[in-house]
């Protein structure tokens, strides 16, 4: 398959103009032997709304002369659902492995379409919206969302609180963590470019496959499209499958593993520049604050926050090459550019250096102590030289094993 090379503009997300789009130039229709679309529907246990659903792709596809197939993706139905399905013309794969995900990589594998489509089975997804899908994905668009919100939402089809939190701040969460251009990053209507997909070795088994599909799409620079969809009603009689507390969780929590930067780097240099400009503010002596006095004990929590601070950077670091090397991250240039300059000999020296600037703050702390013949100490004078000399003895210890073990990493990732 022949992809359109993404620009820079479409990797961040912005439409073609109308004149190219209307410049986009139909596929030529194929013969008996290709099948241009595969729509495929994860199935568990949906008899109630399987036939509809169905009967809605194939008037779809007959009507814009499209040849496609219909393709339950079954995930152990025992209602009935795999007769239904094979009944109404449809190509059945079962797919052992449980899990939303499984579902739809069981049928993504199993297709033999160009382009896929993907939908629920539930009748809450319009799909003679699939030649407008078609259309984007034939434009050169290796992803295309549905979204709900411009399309409209029916009475009833989704939960306040989905409506409300759950799908604005997911979203707005992924666009700020990873840039996609998704304005609606949980819409189970979706279609691409077989191939594209495959390549991107999706993991997910549950319902965060929804968005570990467009992360990673977004990550490799693949170009995403949107058309507006409607969502109706759920016509099923028994409750969804979707768990509000527990799916709303998986999704952040993919979102946040996939984002060391969010997760562990942003937090992490928050810490420290708080810590260090409290600590500088309060290392020559007291201070008062709208009659609220702050002295060495605050100096003490500073000093804590740098720690905490320097430790999530480096995780930071760590999951970055973890997940590069296992290729769960793209490989990120500027990531290789950093390491050339932060090599292990210099991870080593400004360890070492932090050690003895630390070692130099003890001894010449014990020596005061000395002065005084080893007595009594006054805390708010003591208190600030041992801190930060405690402060750089840890820091330059973790930076030692912090770089000899981002270089164990780096080894086996080369």
């Amino acid at each position: 398959m022949e992809r359109i090379p993404s620009g820079q503009s479409d990797m961040l997300g912005n439409e073609p103009s109308h004149s190219k789009k209307e410049a986009c130039s139909s596929s030529p229709v194929p013969d008996d032997t290709e099948i241009e679309l595969s729509v495929i529907m994860p199935c568990l246990n949906e008899a109630e709304t399987l036939a509809d659903c169905i009967r809605t792709i194939q008037r779809n596809l007959q009507q814009n002369q499209i040849h496609g197939e219909v393709l339950i993706a079954d995930n152990g139905s025992t209602d009935g659902s795999l007769a239904i399905a094979e009944e109404h013309g449809a190509r059945v794969v079962e797919v052992k492995q449980r899990g939303y995900g499984s579902a739809i990589m069981g049928g993504i594998l199993a297709a033999r379409g160009r382009y896929v489509i993907m939908g629920d089975a539930d009748g809450s997804y319009n799909f003679d919206d699939c030649a407008l899908f078609l259309k984007e994905l034939k434009c050169g668009y290796d992803l295309v969302m549905g979204n709900r919100f411009l399309g409209g939402i029916k009475p009833g089809a989704m939960p306040w609180l989905h409506y409300y939190l759950g799908n604005p701040v997911l979203t707005w969460i992924g666009r700020l963590f990873f840039g996609s251009p998704c304005r609606d990053f949980h819409c189970g209507l979706r279609g691409f470019q077989r191939d594209a997909i495959q390549h991107m070795d999706l993991r997910t088994t549950g319902m965060e496959f929804a968005s570990e599909m467009v992360v990673k799409a977004t990550l490799q620079g693949l170009r995403i499209g949107e058309v507006p969809t409607t969502l109706s009603p759920d016509g099923r009689s028994r409750p969804p499958h979707l768990r509000t507390w527990r799916d709303g969780w998986r999704h952040l929590r993919f979102l946040l593993l996939f984002s060391p930067r969010w997760l562990f780097l942003v937090p992490g240099l928050v810490l420290v520049i708080a810590g260090l400009l409290g600590g500088l503010w309060l290392l020559p002596g007291r201070r008062v604050v709208g009659g609220v006095s702050l002295d060495v004990h605050t100096l003490l929590y500073c000093a804590l926050a740098i720690y905490i601070g320097f430790q999530s950077i480096f995780f930071a670091a760590f999951t970055k090459v973890f997940a590069m090397g296992e290729g769960l991250l793209p490989v990120d240039p500027r990531w290789h550019r950093l390491t050339g300059i932060l090599t292990l000999e210099r991870g080593l020296a400004a360890g070492s250096l932090l050690v003895i600037l630390g070692l130099v703050g003890s001894v010449y702390a014990v020596t005061d102590w000395g002065v005084q013949l080893f007595g009594e100490l006054e805390p708010q004078h003591t208190m600030r030289i041992v801190i930060p000399s405690s402060l750089s003895l840890a820091l330059g210890c973790q930076s030692i094993l912090a770089s000899f073990f981002l270089s164990v990493l780096g080894l086996g990732r080369k």
